[in-house]
């Protein structure tokens, strides 16, 4: 889909509870942006206890969890909104595999989180350090699935970035 800016825009997602999936789908439907959910191929437990144990572990490792699924043609997209929960005040090691994956020089990285308290932490820092040669735009954070503001935060933060 051709935006206002006339740019192909990509999201891309990681979602483990279903809230940035939630916050996701709004921004496909406001735009009409293809959409692709970054998957681990072995998934995180769905206990949450167990599952913060295992990101923390993944973090302090620097894991690279294989993933599911891949874009086939990342160079037609100039613009990348890639959503995240705020996992240990970062991002979760998918995103990581997924920045690792591709080479972002040139294309604007758009970041939306889900999280419950700790906003952006330090997300944006990470993507940038994973993909330096882009252009990190104004970010959104959505507090768990953001309530009934959520569609016009994501307006919103749409607007503020040329895409609405």
């Amino acid at each position: 889909m051709q935006a206002q800016t006339g740019n192909r825009i990509l999201i891309a997602f990681f979602s483990w509870s279903g809230n940035t999936r939630r916050i996701a789908q709004e921004i496909q439907h406001q735009t009409g942006a293809d959409i692709i959910e970054i998957a681990p191929i072995n998934p995180y437990s769905s206990d949450y206890n167990t599952v913060l144990m295992e990101a923390q572990r993944d973090q302090h490792d620097k894991a690279r969890p294989e993933l599911a699924n891949h874009v086939a043609h990342m160079e037609d997209y100039d613009v990348i909104l890639i959503g995240y929960p705020n996992w240990w005040a970062s991002i979760p090691m998918p995103i990581a595999t997924f920045l690792e994956e591709y080479d972002f020089s040139g294309k604007r990285i758009i970041p939306f989180c889900s999280h419950g308290g700790g906003r952006f932490g330090q997300s944006i820092t990470a993507i940038a350090k994973l993909a330096p040669n882009s252009d990190i735009g104004e970010g959104l954070s959505i507090h768990y699935s953001g309530g009934s503001a959520m569609v016009d935060d994501v307006t919103a933060w749409l607007g503020k970035n040329g895409l609405k």
